[in-house]
């Protein structure tokens, strides 16, 4: 279990601390990790190298880990504390579940004391942060809300719902979530606003979307652009067209006719398209979904990370939860999407087959990005030493210095060559409790498995 912690970097889900003299920093991370997706907290190890530190006197330090954490964090917050023995030294792991909160350090209070996770660091959550938070802790999303200045256009529902055969009617509507009962009185939603409001862009600003071609694989010279503020139903195909206008099509010759074959797949386009506007966070002022197109690649940028609860590896899995559960429901309705949190895995199964470099899917902080790479990317390849490597560790988890010399038929000197070009390109890592200790083992990095 402890390799699967050490083949991994610090991230959202997961810190390593050399020891505990920094007890307010730890404290601050089980907030952080409490408030955002849970995590976990490994003390006797250096982040760097994954050296095996080890912590002295393990039961007085859990002890002390247990207290600290229940006096300073608000509302109450109970970790699972573990002990671990690895090669002879005793490491601690804290497990933080994550829970509707917001959960903040109490001398600090909640307006400044309160974390989130971005990335490897831990951030004072910002007033609209503690207010998605709070959202949270209610069990409602922000596109649930009354939005009771709305005007909604029932031509555009009328339209929408016609691809797929249906006429709903208001109580169906009401039951999908576009209208709410609000103080006795039925107005619409935000989500309904955002999908066929009258005027949504006055109201919702920020759900302009914008699309950009730029010369190039910078952002430097823009060629087109276009900003798209029509109903999101309807924006998906806005958005389809524009990429088409500024992407190009080969030849591929067949037995008799020429094929015209586009530069990226069409499938993963548009799933890359829904998935920013279905997990777009619209709370956010300032920020707007943008699709940004490249001589190489295309970016799809949405504001707002993964929702709380969420991670990448979860994502990627299948585990979908909803930012907003009414543009979800809506667009399942209209069969704009097929299975919740089948989209990414689609995705990148179509590139997969196509031979095309794999997308790049990362979580920025507050912001989420896929990016498409063009045809004419090529693939990168490991060489046959490489492969042979990764598909040993992918079964037996770890291997010596001495065995990997035997796997690759080498000398020893030639071997560690390739281990350091591998752990210079972040492929594989040392487990070590010094630089020169002759136990040392090797595990591959998680995404080298991806």
């Amino acid at each position: 279990m402890l390799e699967n912690y050490f083949s991994r970097s610090e991230g959202k889900t997961l810190e390593f601390k050399e020891n505990t003299n920094a007890l307010q920093g730890i404290v601050k991370t089980v907030i952080a990790f409490a408030n955002t997706a849970g995590g976990t907290i490994l003390i006797g190890v250096r982040d760097k190298n994954k050296e095996l530190i080890g912590v002295a006197d393990s039961l007085q330090e859990e002890e002390r880990l247990a207290s600290v954490i229940a006096d300073s964090v608000a509302p109450l917050l109970v970790p699972d504390i573990e002990i671990h023995t690895y090669r002879d030294k005793e490491i601690i792991l804290i497990h933080v579940p994550h829970a509707a909160g917001p959960y903040y350090h109490k001398s600090e209070g909640i307006d400044r004391g309160t974390y989130v996770r971005f990335g490897s660091t831990n951030r004072k959550a910002d007033s609209e942060t503690i207010s998605a938070l709070k959202l949270f802790s209610t069990n409602r999303t922000y596109d649930e809300l009354s939005e009771t200045r709305g005007d909604i256009d029932w031509e555009s529902i009328e339209t929408a719902f016609g691809w797929v055969q249906k006429h709903p009617s208001e109580k169906t509507c009401e039951t999908l979530g576009i209208f709410s009962s609000h103080a006795g009185k039925i107005s619409p939603t935000v989500g309904g606003v955002l999908l066929f409001g009258k005027n949504r862009v006055e109201l919702l600003p920020d759900s302009v979307i914008r699309c950009a071609r730029f010369s190039g694989i910078s952002k430097e010279k823009i060629l087109d652009h276009q900003d798209i503020k029509i109903g999101l139903p309807f924006a998906i195909g806005e958005v389809i067209a524009f990429i088409d206008r500024n992407t190009r099509m080969a030849g591929k010759i067949g037995k008799i006719f020429r094929e015209d074959v586009p530069e990226y797949p069409p499938f993963a386009i548009r799933e890359a398209v829904t998935n920013a506007l279905l997990h777009a966070d619209y709370s956010m002022t300032g920020c707007h979904i943008q699709i940004a197109i490249f001589d190489n690649r295309i970016e799809f940028t949405n504001p707002g990370g993964l929702p709380f609860g969420q991670t990448l590896q979860k994502a990627l899995s299948g585990f979908s939860r909803l930012r907003n559960r009414i543009v979800g429901r809506v667009f399942r309705e209209l069969n704009l999407i097929e299975q919740w949190g089948s989209g990414l895995q689609r995705m990148l199964a179509v590139c997969e087959r196509q031979g095309l470099k794999k997308p790049e899917i990362e979580e920025m902080g507050n912001q989420f990005r896929v990016t498409l790479f063009s045809t004419h990317v090529k693939k990168a390849r490991l060489s046959a030493w490489e492969a042979v490597l990764i598909e040993t560790l992918r079964d037996k988890g770890s291997i010596t210095p001495q065995e990997v010399t035997k796997l690759w038929k080498v000398s020893s000197r030639s071997a560690r060559q390739r281990l350091n070009k591998m752990m210079e390109e972040g492929s594989i890592l040392r487990i070590a409790t010094s630089a020169k200790d002759p136990h040392s083992r090797f595990i591959a990095k998680q995404s080298a498995y991806e």
